[in-house]
């Protein structure tokens, strides 16, 4: 059956703390890409940038009004899209390579580029078995420990592998938001190809589960709590046949 044509292809809301989630709804879930723009007091951050079917600089311009660091929390094609369109782009050291040499291969769209992730499409003449990520060569490499900075906020960078070999975090310690990219969503995970890769993963979760997190905004998926991310971080670890130790840790307070 042919496609329709998607009337516009993205959508937005504002919700607390300044953050605007933006989405592509015409791209089956699992798949779609959860758009972020954290807004600063100096500067913006805008945390994924989706497919890259449609111009996303044009479609938000309206909510761009300082500048943008584009962060890619890895490099997978559903998520670096639009990064090209962005003078200032930051990813972690392992994944560098990927935004600035995107192949089909390396961003994984030659496994998974097929119309049945798609709903309608962005233009009468696209092909998705066509579509290529656009090279977006990094200004900024980000690793744990590093901040970014908007002015009146600021966010930790935290490595989390195992999803993929740079996967990051965003952490903002005085609210409890994270941002988590694919590390961690509430939906079926996905971890790397190797043994290696999975052990990153299982450490990865291990630290996530301790973190104090007040609300997750993951890679996909609607966002959730601390007693969500436990539960999605023992579940991952059960299936690795891996029984987590307990440890208590006190969430902020919504009032920080």
């Amino acid at each position: 059956m042919a496609l329709k044509l998607a009337d516009r292809w993205f959508e937005w809301r504002t919700i607390d703390d300044g953050i605007v989630a933006i989405g592509e709804p015409h791209i089956r879930p699992f798949y779609r890409c959860n758009i972020w723009l954290v807004r600063g007091r100096g500067r913006d951050a805008l945390i994924d940038s989706g497919l890259g079917a449609v111009s996303l600089r044009a479609a938000v311009a309206d909510l761009l009004e300082r500048p943008v660091l584009a962060v890619a929390t890895h490099t997978h094609f559903d998520h670096i899209g639009a990064h090209h369109e962005f003078a200032e782009r930051a990813v972690h050291p392992a994944e560098a390579d990927i935004l600035a040499r995107p192949t089909l291969g390396n961003t994984y769209l030659g496994k998974y580029a097929d119309h049945d992730m798609l709903t309608a499409l962005p233009a009468p003449a696209f092909d998705l078995r066509r579509h290529a990520i656009a090279s977006a060569p990094p200004t900024r490499l980000i690793d744990e420990g590093d901040v970014v900075d908007l002015g009146d906020r600021a966010f930790e960078v935290i490595h989390l592998p195992g999803h993929s070999p740079g996967s990051i975090g965003l952490w903002e310690k005085t609210t409890g938001v994270l941002f988590s990219g694919d590390a961690i969503y509430d939906g079926p995970l996905v971890d790397g190809s190797d043994e290696a890769e999975v052990r990153d993963y299982v450490r990865t979760m291990e630290r996530l589960r301790t973190l104090p997190v007040r609300v997750v905004h993951g890679g996909h998926f609607p966002s959730f709590g601390r007693e969500r991310l436990i539960e999605l971080a023992d579940a991952y670890l059960a299936e690795k046949g891996i029984v987590p130790a307990r440890r208590h840790v006190v969430a902020p307070s919504p009032s920080c």
